[in-house]
């Protein structure tokens, strides 16, 4: 694998490692779990502001965690990407990896903001 992608790798897992710890990923589990058992009270609609409240918070919630989850599998992927591209003959591997490093660096810049 070429030393600048090794490099660029490291910068954006440690970038996602920043917002991980920013957003506090521990925590939003734990508040997911909460606002879980919230929504499953049986008497949830009998108030159905407070519950309209409690899925759309779930739901956030929910979607912040698959988005942090989805971007370090990328991230953690990646190496093994360019391993692999190296070993193609065409250069076809290569661009793929390639791509995918970028749209992931997109996507982690896309938090950042």
């Amino acid at each position: 694998m070429a030393r600048e992608y090794i490099l660029e790798i490291q910068e954006i897992s440690a970038t996602l490692t920043s917002i991980e710890k920013v957003l506090d990923l521990p925590k939003l589990e734990a508040e997911a779990v909460d606002l879980e058992a919230a929504a499953g009270v049986p008497n949830l609609w009998d108030d159905p502001e407070k519950a309209q409240a409690v899925t759309s918070k779930l739901s956030r919630v929910q979607s912040t965690i698959a988005r942090l989850r989805s971007l370090r599998r990328r991230v953690d992927d990646l190496p093994v990407l360019f391993e692999l591209a190296a070993g193609e003959p065409d250069g076809s591997a290569l661009k793929d990896a390639e791509g995918e490093l970028d749209s992931t660096v997109k996507a982690i810049s896309e938090l950042e903001v």
